[in-house]
């Protein structure tokens, strides 16, 4: 536990001497920083914010040489500059090339030695996850492999001193157990995870930029079945990236290169891709903002809940009683379902007679059990909606409760043009969800009924997640997605 593993690649991926390091660390920072002004000045939102500042919790950064992929990983590590100071753990993910591991290797070393000097291993985050059947210690599988040093020197100048490095070298690891890690040393803003990933391997140029940019998309969709022949950390990747869903992060590309646009002859390159992923401000929360619902539709092929009367009375019921218990008021006690215990995604909206729309909060993504969702949907929209003051315990006779639970996300192909875009959907069955450059948001399908044209429902989509000025691109990515919606009363509907 004495002990430190010197710099194995200093020389041959990045210079050995200090001062050349610094002085190459610094350039390639620089290159990074201005390509980010300059994409940042072209592609500004309407409201003039930089959406490329916000500091991520997650990163994703390619582990070449310097000359190769310097500048591209230098894209993720200025986004670093916020957390100097308070990032105290970085966990840092990559793969095994030189020696095969079953599981995750953890070195039993005390520090990682660059030129630029010793980064000690985080003592705590080492025992957090000491006791998990596929972490096993190796120092052999360490010695040699670049795919981690090399990120050491960009953490050191950005992060300057004060943290410490958990380094985890995963072989053959399923995205479970690489999930169920990460959980454990997951924290709060004191802590950063790198996943260390190169993409494609030895095509030519134009083979390879067009499939890299095929495995960023699923990376931005986070895929958690990625294969080696799109990115060499896979593994690592793979379970990282369903950490990083759970976690409601938001993930943006910041450079998608390969050698050939860098160093490197074109016939045959390697692809470079950084990806941040930053926290969803509380502010976009995904919230339906209409006050009706209306439409009809089969949606079963795209696993949408059964209309089951018994399960509507269940989610209402524990709709209800959730909301009472934060009001300090009796409610009955409410009947359970199966179905409860499973995955799922839910929004609670509540009405009143005279007011109409008194809340609605939901959750896109099936993350929790679904009673646990509705149950937490459901206080949150009659406390913590920012539209509608809290609920009142006098408004509680009025309340009517719908529950509206969610089928998968399905994604849609681009789309050019807003028209091009409304001629893939069917309204009064589809919501969707869009999302670009950070901002996001959802439409259910119930708000077909106050906006049953096509066009007009993806242009209010846009002005609701702040894109309405950019108009509609192919840049967007979008998903649509089924509802089956239960009302007190037993009304129930599919959408």
């Amino acid at each position: 536990m004495d002990s430190i593993r010197p710099a194995a690649v200093a020389g041959s991926f990045y210079p050995s001497q200090a001062s050349a390091l610094r002085a190459a660390v610094a350039r390639h920072l620089a290159n990074a920083k201005a390509s980010a002004r300059a994409t940042a000045k072209s592609q500004a939102g309407a409201d003039g914010l930089d959406r490329r500042s916000a500091p991520p919790k997650m990163l994703v950064v390619p582990h070449a040489g310097y000359i190769y992929s310097g500048d591209v990983a230098a894209s993720a590590y200025a986004q670093l500059a916020p957390l100097a100071g308070r990032i105290r753990r970085v966990v840092l993910l990559g793969p095994t090339h030189r020696v095969a591991v079953d599981g995750i290797a953890l070195p039993s070393v005390a520090a990682f030695e660059t030129p630029l000097g010793a980064v000690p291993i985080d003592a705590a985050g080492r025992a957090a996850i000491a006791g998990l059947p596929q972490v096993r210690v190796s120092d052999r599988v360490h010695a040699e492999e670049h795919a981690l040093e090399v990120q050491l020197p960009f953490l050191q100048t950005v992060l300057g001193s004060g943290w410490a490095l958990l380094p985890l070298a995963v072989g053959d690891a399923s995205p479970a157990q690489v999930d169920e890690l990460l959980e454990r040393v997951w924290g709060g803003d004191e802590t950063l995870v790198l996943v260390s990933s190169d993409l494609s391997h030895y095509l030519p140029h134009a083979e390879a930029a067009a499939k890299d940019r095929r495995t960023a998309e699923r990376i931005l969709a986070f895929a958690d079945d990625l294969r080696g022949d799109e990115a060499c950390g896979c593994r690592a990747l793979n379970g990282a990236l369903r950490t990083a869903r759970r976690h409601g992060l938001q993930p943006r590309l910041l450079d998608l290169r390969n050698s050939g646009d860098t160093a490197g002859p074109r016939d045959r390159v390697v692809g470079y891709g950084a990806i941040a992923f930053v926290p969803q401000p509380a502010r976009s929360r995904d919230r339906d903002e209409d006050e009706t619902c209306a439409g009809a539709g089969d949606g079963a092929e795209d696993g949408a809940v059964p209309a089951d009367p018994a399960l509507g009375r269940s989610l209402l019921g524990h709709a209800r009683a959730s909301i009472a218990a934060a009001l300090g008021l009796p409610a009955a006690v409410p009947p359970d379902h199966p179905r409860l215990l499973a995955p799922g995604a839910s929004f609670v909206t509540l009405r009143d007679a005279r007011q109409g729309l008194r809340g609605c909060i939901g959750r896109l993504l099936a993350e929790r059990p679904l009673g646990q969702d509705v149950r937490a949907n459901a206080r949150a929209a009659a406390l913590e909606d920012p539209r509608f003051a809290p609920l009142r315990p006098r408004e509680w006779e009025g309340l009517q409760l719908e529950v509206s639970v969610l089928g998968p996300l399905v994604p849609l192909p681009s789309a050019a043009r807003l028209d091009e875009a409304a001629a893939q959907l069917q309204p009064g069955v589809d919501g969707v969800l869009i999302e670009h450059r950070g901002r996001r948001g959802t439409f259910l399908p119930q708000v077909w009924s106050t906006l049953p044209a096509a066009g007009d429902f993806l242009a209010a989509l846009l002005q609701k997640a702040g894109l309405a000025r950019e108009g509609w691109s192919a840049e967007i990515q979008w998903w649509r997605y089924r509802v089956t919606a239960f009302e007190e009363g037993d009304h129930v509907r599919t959408h």
